[in-house]
């Protein structure tokens, strides 16, 4: 996104993208990593959770899909078509 208008996108997404991913039953934490090169600044959200039904729970029957929220298309100039998961071993 712009870099100029990463503070409002954040604030956004603490109000409300972190705020569902945390309300999920099964969601064990979720951030919002950040970092500005120039003037554009790169998003990358980071959650954790118990298991692949509960991953369903927030994202819907296909994990693949990257859910949006309203305001995404105002601020992100990319919109990414999938996610990636991955396992995490030795926690």
């Amino acid at each position: 996104m712009p870099a100029a208008k990463a503070v409002e996108y954040l604030r956004l997404m603490e109000q409300s993208g972190l705020a569902n991913y945390r309300a999920t039953k099964g969601n064990r934490g979720a951030w919002c990593l950040h970092r500005t090169e120039g003037e554009v600044t790169h998003v990358e959200m980071f959650t954790l959770w118990d298991d692949e039904a509960a991953i369903r729970r927030f994202a819907g029957d296909d994990l693949l899909k990257a859910r949006y929220y309203d305001f995404d298309a105002d601020f992100l100039l990319e919109l990414e078509p999938e996610v990636e998961h991955f396992e995490v071993f030795g926690a």
